[in-house]
């Protein structure tokens, strides 16, 4: 008898969302770095344990918009958070519960979703009393069906939070083939690499003013994957910092993007990068659309 469980990750920028669907599902399929709002699109990862689907929705920080894609991206939270058998609420082992931990924990008991509150980065704590003292603040704020600490980076606790989550799981079949760890497309995994990269590279506002769109995406006969991708910036000085000095930190940025692809997509991949500039991008609907934030 087969059971499915939706469930969705939700949390503030930077909490460690992505980290933690990848170590559920056991392989890089959503990108990380230490800048706030790398997510940007909803990113499903699929589990399968025995019987059990689990399908984890990877979401947006959530934040305050200040921008068209903004929106998109706190539309798309909002938007998970409902019609889904139970929310896993993400925060950072912290005494104390920030604005946008109390607007989510609002908008949870409005749609009357069950809740786990799970505190991740348990590794950092010194004073391992302290999650005593975060567990009773956040219970307090709403009764939430479990409270699980874990490491996402170091998967400590992954396997009791795939414990607790049995009980979520509704018979019915497998909405994904067994085979399958994502919805995402290879071609739109590889353009977030590419981002990926940038956001580790660059500094400031440059990287959150990114989109990469891929151009051509084809293997040949002899098994080499040719890509081409344009990285969009939003200003004129932005592109000379993107491509730096005598073109060596696009070189940078495209060789470790290549290397990531190549484990990926599991063949020698050819890569050709370029830089545009699209000013405002992230304020326009069409571009923001083209991109394939929809």
């Amino acid at each position: 008898m087969t059971k499915t469980a939706m469930i969705t990750i939700a949390g503030r920028p930077n909490v460690g969302k992505s980290t933690l669907l990848n170590a559920l599902v056991g392989e890089k399929i959503s990108i990380v770095s230490n800048k706030p709002q790398t997510t940007r699109n909803r990113i499903t990862g699929v589990v399968n344990q025995g019987q059990n689907q689990y399908i984890f929705m990877d979401t947006p920080g959530f934040h305050k918009a200040r921008t068209r894609l903004g929106d998109f991206m706190v539309d798309v939270v909002r938007q998970s958070v409902a019609d889904v058998d139970v929310v896993l609420l993400l925060v950072e082992p912290i005494a104390n519960i920030g604005t946008q931990e109390r607007l989510l924990l609002e908008q949870l008991k409005a749609e009357n979703m069950p809740t786990i509150l799970v505190i991740n980065k348990i590794d950092t704590l010194e004073e391992k009393e302290k999650l005593l003292e975060i567990i009773a603040i956040y219970s307090e704020a709403m009764d939430f069906d479990a409270i699980i600490p874990i490491s996402a980076r170091n998967r400590q606790g992954t396997d009791v939070l795939l414990k607790e989550l049995e009980k979520y799981a509704v018979e019915g079949p497998h909405l994904f083939p067994e085979d399958m760890n994502s919805d995402q497309p290879e071609k739109q995994v590889v353009a977030e690499i590419i981002r990926e990269k940038l956001l580790w590279n660059l500094d400031r506002e440059i990287p959150h003013g990114t989109a990469v769109e891929i151009t051509k995406f084809s293997e040949r006969d002899n098994g080499i994957l040719d890509v081409e991708a344009t990285i969009y910036c939003e200003k004129a000085s932005h592109k000379g910092i993107i491509i730096g000095k005598q073109g060596a930190m696009l070189k940078k940025i495209s060789t470790q993007a290549r290397a990531d692809i190549e484990r990926f997509m599991g063949m020698k991949t050819y890569l050709e990068t370029w830089v545009r500039v699209k000013e405002n991008w992230r304020d326009n609907s069409y571009l923001i659309r083209n991109f394939g934030y929809e």
